[in-house]
């Protein structure tokens, strides 16, 4: 969560530099050839057959999609926004997860998980003045492909190493990746700046692969809608990192909203089984 709480600035410290849409190519490229080194520095096996079909979800929601969808979203929405919006992504995850396994959780996890999602959406809704930007309508669609990407790399995280999880993931983006990012490169203006150099080595070694290693592990650990739930507490740490690395302006909103979400987060932590 630590790890993902800096993607949005580092998006946009890339975003200086680079346009959208490579971005996201280059992100990708980068993120797959670090995987592909771990694969074979340690001789990992290929995946059952089995697998392939949710290693492809992964590489769609987390690999393509989610990179995509929230770096077209930042052009036009702040950091800290875009971060809030994105907190509705642990409740869909959840959802994703419990349709896909059939496994029922109690009614106070989903009474609490339900909370923390309208919650999310009311605060867009009042950021907006009651209605939805075109860059809310990529993060709602970032988040839902990401939630798909969570629940299926959390499953394959309970029998398979969850570095593994992301490496073949992110393996398997690098060819839609590639073509993004050859077919970016010559009709985008790029500036090679200090900033927007660090800002894509975070968002390729660490959003993109870096962070899901651990937290694959985690959701495999500890299951893919309770793990999921931690992740409320990442708006908050994400809005921070707005003020503080880019100098973003909060409304009064932002911490009333942190406040009811980490309350969900405490709640979905302590129900049992």
């Amino acid at each position: 969560m630590l790890c993902f709480s800096l993607s949005f600035p580092a998006t946009d410290f890339a975003l200086e530099g680079f346009g959208p849409w490579s971005t996201t190519g280059i992100r990708g490229v980068i993120a797959a050839l670090i995987a592909g080194v771990a694969l074979l520095a340690t001789r990992a096996p290929l995946p059952d057959r089995a697998d392939w079909p949710a290693l492809s979800v992964v590489a769609i929601g987390c690999g393509i999609g989610f990179p995509l969808l929230t770096t077209l979203a930042l052009q036009t929405s702040t950091s800290a926004h875009s971060a809030v919006v994105i907190g509705a992504l642990p409740m869909a995850t959840a959802m994703i997860s419990a349709i896909r396994t059939g496994r029922r959780e109690p009614a106070a996890f989903w009474a609490a998980a339900g909370l923390g999602g309208i919650t999310i959406i009311a605060f867009t809704l009042l950021q907006n003045n009651g209605a939805l930007t075109i860059a809310d309508l990529y993060l709602f669609a970032a988040l839902i492909l990401c939630a798909a990407g969570y629940a299926e790399g959390g499953r394959l995280s309970a029998h398979m190493p969850g570095w593994r999880v992301i490496a073949w993931g992110v393996v398997l983006a690098a060819p839609v990746n590639l073509a993004v990012a050859a077919w970016a490169l010559p009709h985008e203006s790029v500036h090679l700046t200090g900033k927007a150099l660090v800002g894509m080595a975070y968002i390729a070694a660490i959003s993109q692969f870096g962070g899901f290693v651990v937290w694959y592990r985690g959701m495999g650990l500890i299951g893919v809608a309770k793990a999921s739930q931690i992740q409320l507490a990442q708006p908050l740490l994400t809005v921070a990192w707005s003020v503080i690395l880019l100098g973003e302006d909060v409304s009064p909103a932002v911490p009333i909203t942190a406040i009811i979400v980490l309350a969900c987060i405490v709640v979905t932590q302590r129900v049992k089984r």
